[in-house]
């Protein structure tokens, strides 16, 4: 199996977020003041993006880093097969 990339899926995120906000690559990377081509290269995973960079894309994107995290965070828990801190802590609670 091919091991998952945190560039990767902090990528998919940032690209299922501005699609689902209908916005283009070059729209964003305008507010986000990052060259398209860059942009474009983060969304598909083969660039890593600096935190200062990942800040600005959210800020154009309007989305808190925190929240681009947790989605990454959960990609890596179902890629990983592996229960995420929600469902740790409902288990946990249960059990008590």
């Amino acid at each position: 199996m091919k091991p998952v990339l945190v560039r990767e899926l902090i990528g998919a995120s940032l690209r299922e977020e501005r699609v689902a906000q209908a916005r283009t690559l070059r729209e964003v990377s305008k507010a986000a003041r990052v060259s398209l081509g860059y942009l474009s290269e983060v969304e598909r995973g083969q660039k890593e993006a600096s935190s200062e960079l990942l800040a600005s894309i959210c800020a154009a994107l309007d989305l808190p880093l925190s929240v681009v995290l947790s989605m990454v965070s959960e990609k890596m828990a179902m890629y990983e097969r592996v229960p995420t801190l929600p469902t740790v802590r409902a288990m946990a609670q249960a059990a008590a």
